[in-house]
């Protein structure tokens, strides 16, 4: 059975109104947000950019998501979570500063920042998976204890899985760090040796007891490392860091993996990707990538799998060529789209519902 997808036509040279306007037209047409009752805590699954990055999707039409959230009467919040690689989004405080820089505040946006600090445990949930390569999810638990999640994400490339939308917004963003260790890598971080001061921070902080000071340098002991990332986002010198490399092959089923634990238990999700300024990398990189295809448009559907599968394919069409297997010609983006499908998260097969 074909999977219903929505989607509203957005131009290079639209204003922010005439995408506002656009946004507004396509949630009344595609009615995602009735399933929503009253009082319900709504979690808005959002990327607030990283610093100097400007292809995350503009606070001011996560707004008209978040009114037509509050005339259900239910109660729409926006959250993230923290990244594994240094930045301003590596802890909670930063984040949350940086996500107000960027717009994402009560006043424009109508809702609430929630930004979960996963070094305290009471804010992560253990979700048995069970798959093929994840056992058991580490992910914020707001999303789980939400009565529905909304995704909202920027369409785009990247580096690993060739593309990020919906699935990566959940699978992925989702995770805490150490849940986003597991799906990026298959072994425990690295020290560069040149960029260690022995200031210790990771000694003392470190839950396992995996790293010492040797010939005043840290050492890691992967026999004891659990994958936490703790130590990642506590050393200020970048010293430690993640084998990016190690892993890619089965990074996007992992990401998979991740998107069916937060959603097997959900009986109120929805998904919109915003196909605009489609840029080769994702928005967690700290410059402004230009576009590498022209603005496709909103998309909305109940459906992960076929949202991102009309994503993809609307912009190829775009750009008159599969501008992501251009960009990447190491990544086939399907990968996460095949094994989303085995793990019963949604369907290849879709009818694109155009709205005017």
């Amino acid at each position: 059975m074909k999977s219903k997808v929505y989607f509203i036509k957005v131009n290079d040279t639209d204003t922010q109104d005439e995408i506002k306007d656009k946004l507004s037209l396509l949630l009344a047409k595609s009615r995602i947000f009735d399933i929503l009752r009253k009082d319900e805590r709504v979690a808005i699954k959002m990327h607030f950019g990283e610093e100097g990055n400007m292809g995350f999707v503009r606070p001011e039409y996560v707004r008209i998501a978040c009114d037509k959230i509050i005339e259900k009467g239910a109660h729409p919040f926006l959250s993230d979570t923290n990244t594994l690689y240094r930045g301003r989004r590596t802890n909670s405080a930063d984040h949350l500063k940086l996500a107000y820089e960027h717009g994402f505040t009560q006043d424009i946006c109508g809702a609430e920042v929630n930004i979960p600090d996963d070094s305290k445990k009471e804010n992560i949930a253990e979700v048995k998976a069970n798959r093929a390569f994840i056992k058991t999810a580490k992910v914020a638990k707001l999303f789980l204890d939400a009565d529905a999640l909304i995704g909202v994400a920027h369409f785009k490339g990247h580096m690993m899985t060739g593309f990020g939308g919906a699935l990566k917004n959940i699978g992925m963003g989702c995770a805490t760090r150490e849940g986003k260790l597991s799906q990026h890598s298959d072994i425990s971080p690295i020290v560069h040796a040149a960029n260690c001061t022995a200031c210790g921070a990771c000694v003392e902080a470190c839950p396992a007891d995996c790293f010492a000071i040797v010939n005043n340098k840290a050492v890691i002991d992967n026999a004891k490392c659990t994958g936490c990332a703790t130590c990642i986002a506590v050393c200020n010198f970048n010293a430690i860091d993640v084998n990016w490399g190690a892993g890619g092959d089965t990074m996007q089923e992992k990401m998979a993996e991740y998107a069916y634990a937060v959603l097997k238990s959900k009986r109120k999700a929805a998904f919109i990707n915003f196909a605009t300024k489609i840029t080769k990398e994702c928005d967690c990189l700290a410059k402004d990538d230009p576009r590498i295809a022209p603005d496709v448009g909103i998309l909305a559907s109940f459906d992960p799998v076929a949202l991102d599968k009309a994503s993809y394919g609307l912009a190829v069409i775009a750009a008159g060529k599969d501008i992501f297997k251009e960009s990447h010609p190491l990544r086939d983006g399907m990968k996460q789209l095949k094994h989303a499908v085995e793990l019963g998260l949604g369907t290849l097969e879709y009818e694109l519902i155009e709205v005017d």
